[in-house]
């Protein structure tokens, strides 16, 4: 399943959240910026949402009756691709770390301000659109190794094998790729990749390179490919 982005007023977003009042002034603000809105209260009345009428981009409360955030991201992102934020009530690292690893692509914590939750909701938004050539240096393709980056067809390929990464892996792979052998800081990578400029969390590219590391490393406690420069940053080895 894929999504396209045009503009808010054609964008569906999708509120999971069982905090009626939470749910009310979220509908409120993303109305007033001219997205559609569509309410779950539960894990499971959001995949059955989800279903129903694919949205764009979905924020997710972890703690949630019955199936808990974790396990909804999870469903969800099985079926799709689709942009998905996580909204905490704890700052607990590992709480934001499972949320990641369930395949979230960011993270707010509550509470939040709504101008920042917008921003990045237009970021991720935007980091939506399949690559349009010149996104990450003019790159068709590229070979390191065993493994084969065909940014022009969205492929990458290990010993001929497709290998399926989410938009954002794909993504950080892309933008280490175009630039074999340097390094990019964290701060980079969340300019390049997400599109945040001055806001983000370092967290969300070391959890997401973690990630990236189990589906093109042979051995992910020991990569080839994706390389971490102690105190830098992380370098596509060329």
């Amino acid at each position: 399943m894929t999504t396209t982005y045009d503009s808010a007023a054609t964008t569906r977003i999708l509120v999971v959240e069982d905090d009626q009042r939470i749910r009310a002034s979220l509908r409120l603000a993303l109305d007033d910026e001219g997205y559609v809105v569509d309410e779950a209260p539960t894990g499971e009345d959001a995949v059955a949402s989800f279903t129903a009428n694919p949205p764009d981009l979905v924020l997710i409360d972890v703690m949630l009756p019955g199936m808990d955030g974790f396990s909804c991201c999870q469903a969800l992102r099985r079926e799709s691709d689709v942009p998905i934020v996580m909204v905490t009530a704890r700052t607990d690292t590992q709480d934001i770390v499972n949320g990641l690893e369930a395949g979230a692509d960011d993270y707010v914590t509550k509470p939040f301000v709504m101008k920042e939750l917008s921003a990045r909701i237009r970021a991720l938004l935007r980091r939506a659109h399949p690559l349009a050539q010149g996104d990450t240096g003019d790159m068709a393709s590229a070979k390191f190794g065993d493994l084969e980056i065909r940014q022009d067809e969205g492929v990458v390929r290990q010993d001929g094998t497709d290998l399926h990464l989410t938009k954002t892996e794909f993504r950080l792979l892309c933008e280490l790729a175009a630039h074999p052998g340097k390094v990019l800081s964290r701060e980079d990578l969340l300019d390049r990749v997400w599109g945040y400029d001055y806001f983000g969390d370092g967290r969300l590219v070391d959890v997401h390179v973690r990630r990236l590391r189990t589906k093109v490393e042979t051995d992910p406690a020991n990569p080839r490919h994706v390389l971490t420069v102690r105190g830098l940053g992380y370098k596509l080895a060329p």
